[in-house]
């Protein structure tokens, strides 16, 4: 029913109720009330978006400050070339074109000061080719009468596909290919505005001064302000992904140490537990396979799995060793420092990532072999997969501080001879295995000694000598870094490691003292 209010005048519902009584109806503002929610849900979610933006790149300035830097340098190069454009004595004497020199700055400027480097000297040679070309087939074709354009059109299209096809050749595409395609820009620019520019020196002299004053201030930029070197950087991802990698033997904390102990019984193997110290992933395998899942945590360790980020770096690698050679001498490298011998170093070092790979594969699979097999075979292996870490470990101090270690070879040869145990070890097994009918089954007594029982299947001794050959091509593959590094620190004449040296380097007390 309708009734007349009589407050407002106006119009207002009621309902009848059971009990005699009426109620107001009062109109309901849902609409209203989903239009705000789904408006404040979305502005909620823009703002809880841009936060983690921002705090994304604030954890990014806070770890890597030269990325920081970079961009100040940036927009500090930009207020140095604009003020050729603001002033207007400067302004003429560019002819107005100003706007280049900016334009150079925002395509040449890069993050570290050989890339800088190489675009500049790219961009300035490939102008001032291409222009002198530009202007020579321009004064070929004035003087050719009518055939002009067909001069012109023949020449554009000849050196710009030549130009083109030298920027598949790996030799010129790795160090001129930015070169070849201003080369391009430029003749087209030149020698097609020619035909219609009438002052065609004026516009080459133009374009040269711009390309001049942006090249200067970048390169002054990037050198003086807080230098990012491309040579130091690959320096420094070279002994990186060495650390990585033999962490990923050798990257057990002091508290899976002391879980591990819980596992294993003392005494159960002759330095086991000493082995263990050091034996990183390896050690997962031959732990007993119930009492490991007892303790095994829920998120991988990411140290053990460093070994994938040397597998990712090759293209780094190569763009960085490119762009170091075009910068000066800086720090401890000389100009001509072998660059070259950084990428050998880090290809052997993805050719052990590979095998490491490989191991943790097996070592993952389904696949498992008896735990009398490997409690016997524990000791061995976790004793070369320590000393092939050993030998990396030492390997990336030689990088570090760029002297020649006088304990490499002591620890080439430690990894040698647990190889050789391995390898005597499988020999006695297999004998062993050759001698009887089946394959005879290994359990350690009280006193550690050996006796032979009943023999496992086949199938269950694969897995268990799939980790051991891979460990022993760990072993060789880590002698081939060894190699590798020896000839980079012969090639860049690393300094000779004294005795009192090498000390403080691998004893940090001795420093305190």
């Amino acid at each position: 029913m309708v009734k007349e209010s009589e407050a407002s005048g106006g119009l207002e519902w009621r309902i009848n109720m059971p009990d005699g009584s009426s109620k107001i109806l009062v109109p309901e503002s849902m609409p209203r009330t989903r239009v705000c929610g789904a408006l404040q849900g979305v502005l909620m979610g823009f703002l809880s978006k841009f936060w983690g933006f921002i705090h994304k790149a604030w954890n990014l300035g806070l770890n890597d400050p030269k990325k920081f830097f970079h961009c100040i340098k940036v927009g500090l190069a930009l207020c140095l070339v604009s003020v050729f454009y603001y002033m207007r004595p400067l302004y003429h004497g560019v002819g107005g074109n100003a706007m280049w020199a900016v334009m150079t700055v925002v395509v040449v400027f890069e993050y570290t000061v050989g890339a800088t480097l190489c675009k500049c000297v790219n961009r300035t040679i490939g102008t001032c080719l291409a222009g002198a070309l530009g202007v020579g087939v321009h004064w070929i074709a004035s003087q050719s009468g009518d055939f002009e354009p067909i001069v012109l059109q023949v020449s554009v299209f000849l050196l710009a596909a030549a130009a083109t096809f030298s920027r598949f050749i790996p030799s010129v595409k790795a160090r001129f290919d930015y070169g070849a395609m201003i080369f391009i820009l430029t003749f087209s620019l030149v020698s097609v505005s020619g035909y219609r520019v009438e002052k065609l020196f004026e516009l080459a002299h133009q374009r040269l001064s711009t390309i001049a004053i942006g090249t200067s201030i970048c390169v002054i930029t990037t050198m003086l302000f807080f230098p990012v070197w491309a040579g130091s950087e690959l320096h420094n991802l070279i002994k990186n992904n060495m650390e990585k990698l033999a962490d990923s033997l050798d990257g057990k904390t002091k508290q899976q140490y002391s879980r591990w102990k819980i596992i294993l019984h003392v005494g159960r193997v002759n330095g086991l537990i000493s082995s263990i110290k050091n034996a990183g992933c390896v050690a997962d395998y031959f732990a007993n396979d119930v009492n490991a899942n007892n303790v095994k945590t829920e998120a991988p360790n990411k140290i053990l799995l460093g070994y994938k980020c040397v597998l990712g770096s090759n293209a780094t690698e190569e763009s960085l060793a490119n762009f170091a050679r075009w910068e000066p001498a800086h720090g401890g490298f000389n100009f001509g420092h072998p660059w070259k011998e950084y990428l050998k170093v880090g290809a052997s070092l993805r050719s052990c990532a590979y095998c490491i790979e490989a191991l943790n594969g097996s070592i993952n699979s389904g696949a498992k072999a008896p735990d009398v097999l490997k409690a016997h075979f524990s000791k061995f292996c976790l004793r070369l997969s320590s000393s092939s870490s050993a030998v990396v470990k030492e390997l990336s101090t030689v990088i570090n501080t760029m002297t020649k270690s006088t304990k490499i070879h002591l620890l080439v040869q430690e990894m040698n001879n647990a190889v050789e145990e391995l390898q005597n070890a499988l020999k006695s097994f297999s004998e062993q295995s050759t001698a009887s009918v089946t394959v005879p089954k290994l359990e350690e007594s009280d006193n550690g000694a050996v006796k032979a029982k009943t023999s496992p299947a086949l199938v269950q001794i694969v897995p268990l000598v799939t980790v051991s050959s891979l460990l022993m091509e760990i072993a060789a593959r880590t002698e081939e870094i060894a190699e590798t590094v020896n000839s980079l620190a012969k090639k860049a004449e690393f300094k000779v490691e004294s005795d009192e040296k090498s000390k403080q380097i691998h004893n940090p007390k001795a420093l305190t003292r």
